[in-house]
């Protein structure tokens, strides 16, 4: 029996160019025609599709585990290189039943040729399909990575929306709050404010608290946090917006505010620094 899987696997192996050409030939139309669309490269795809029926061929004489690290590896590289030209999660884990064909089919001959006997494809059967199961798993993998990746990126971007700096004059920027605050939200909307107002060249920042739903031990701590933060490059923070309830919370809660500059609102705040509202005369 082993005689004959090692004959089978150096067959696979010497054929191994013309069996990825027979995959493009048995794949349907629609997914070749999405990749050839994508751009993906020919020469490119028959390059990766030889590599792992090769892979293939030689765990029938080598031994799956032998193979494992390989077909790991090119199960990895072949989803980046999907991912590139956009490949669906879907079709690119379709493919695999593509080589599990070719390979049967390789098979068959074989047996029918040789006369082997028929326990023969069971045999190939389980070295084969785990590792065909193998490059199913490590695809769903990398794929899940990747769109970890986007999420982070995306939920990212959409965090630095939500903490806009909106300058108003020369050295005075608003920053509105809206939404709760907690230790990774008031870090970032520290280092963005830093940074802006650092570019800004800012004297003034006036945080607008008034969207944020509740005023406890917790997020007082973080509000501090950042005004400390903001002191230390020479940015002096005014806080506006303490609605009356969240007030008497502070005051409830024994929070000291003492030292800190607050206006009720916004535009308090700005006519402090100077600002004046201009009437357009009636006509």
């Amino acid at each position: 029996m082993k005689h004959e899987l090692e004959y089978i696997g150096n067959k696979v192996v010497n054929m191994h160019q013309e069996l990825a050409g027979n995959l493009e030939k048995i794949m349907d139309d629609d997914y070749t025609n999405s990749l050839v669309n994508a751009g993906m490269p020919k020469e490119d795809r028959t390059e990766f599709r030889a590599e792992l029926i090769k892979y293939l061929g030689e765990s029938l004489f080598k031994g799956s585990e032998a193979m494992l690290p390989a077909v790991e590896d090119w199960g990895r590289r072949v989803s980046d290189f999907t991912i590139r030209y956009n490949v669906k999660l879907s079709d690119a884990l379709r493919a695999v039943s593509f080589y599990r064909r070719v390979i049967w089919d390789a098979v068959t001959r074989e047996l029918e040729s040789r006369r082997f006997a028929p326990i023969t494809m069971l045999d190939v059967s389980k070295i084969v399909d785990p590792l065909l199961d193998k490059v199913s798993a490590v695809i769903g993998n990398v794929y899940e990575e990747h769109n970890d990746r986007l999420m982070k990126v995306a939920y990212s971007a959409l965090e630095e929306l939500s903490v806009p700096v909106v300058p108003v004059a020369p050295g005075i920027a608003a920053v509105p709050i809206v939404g709760e605050i907690d230790t990774h939200r008031a870090q970032l909307i520290t280092e963005i404010v830093l940074k802006e107002g650092t570019n800004l060249e800012l004297d003034f920042v006036i945080l607008d608290i008034s969207g944020v739903p509740m005023i406890d031990t917790m997020v007082s701590d973080q509000i501090f946090q950042i005004l400390k933060a903001l002191s230390l490059i020479g940015i002096k923070a005014i806080i506006t917006g303490i609605r009356p309830e969240v007030a008497q919370t502070i005051g409830n809660l024994g929070l000291d505010y003492k030292g800190v500059t607050t206006r009720a609102t916004l535009q308090q705040a700005l006519a402090e620094l100077g600002f004046k509202q201009v009437f357009s005369p009636e006509k």
